[in-house]
């Protein structure tokens, strides 16, 4: 079976176009007839789903993998611990799950792309949902101690009070484009002539 799209995906670190690639061959390989199980790389067709934030298609992978691939690859259910984790928003479980198994070097720069990302939308979360939050919490959410998520959110401009261990939440600027119409522009036109003459 030929992966080499796959490898060329994980090599160039285009993580966003693993699970399309591995859907699309799983479905190339299923309409030849040939017999694809045993060394299909679940775990990474998994955490591809995972990590572009698709939850459904990646419950759904994990129904279709035969017991005898789960049982005689941990890391296929290392993966899918953590779409658990994600799927009942157990932010904190998540970093558990990624830091709960000794991946393999294959995988592992995928899961280490995964947990960037998750912490930078778990980041983003805490910034639109909350104005204050305890270190304890922001720590959790962000899957770091309590020193390392302080650390963390003043690099990103947010205020620390050690006193009362809460973190005040720096917005950010909402920048929204307006659109020009042209019919205004052109009454805004003639309206300035119009002023001038």
């Amino acid at each position: 079976m030929d992966f080499s799209v796959l490898n060329e995906a994980l090599v160039s670190k285009s993580f966003n176009k693993i699970a399309d690639i591995c859907d699309n061959l799983m479905l190339q390989v299923a309409a030849e007839g040939v017999p694809f199980r045993d060394e299909w790389p679940f775990a990474i067709h998994l955490l591809g789903h995972i990590y572009i934030d698709d939850i459904n298609s990646a419950r759904f992978l994990w129904k279709s993998i035969p017991p005898a691939i789960k049982e005689s690859q941990p890391e296929v259910v290392a993966a899918w611990k953590i779409g658990q984790k994600l799927w009942t928003r157990d932010y904190a479980g998540v970093y558990e799950a990624i830091r709960g198994f000794d991946w393999t070097q294959q995988t592992q720069v995928l899961v280490a792309a995964f947990s960037e990302l998750y912490t930078k939308r778990m980041f983003e979360l805490l910034q639109s949902a909350y104005s204050t939050i305890s270190i304890q919490d922001a720590a959790q959410f962000l899957g770091m101690s309590e020193e390392d998520a302080s650390n963390y959110v003043l690099g990103q401009g947010w205020t620390v009070d050690p006193t009362s261990r809460m973190i005040t939440v720096m917005k950010q600027a909402i920048v929204k484009e307006q659109k020009l119409d042209p019919g205004k522009l052109q009454r805004l036109t003639e309206y300035v002539f119009h002023l001038e003459h």
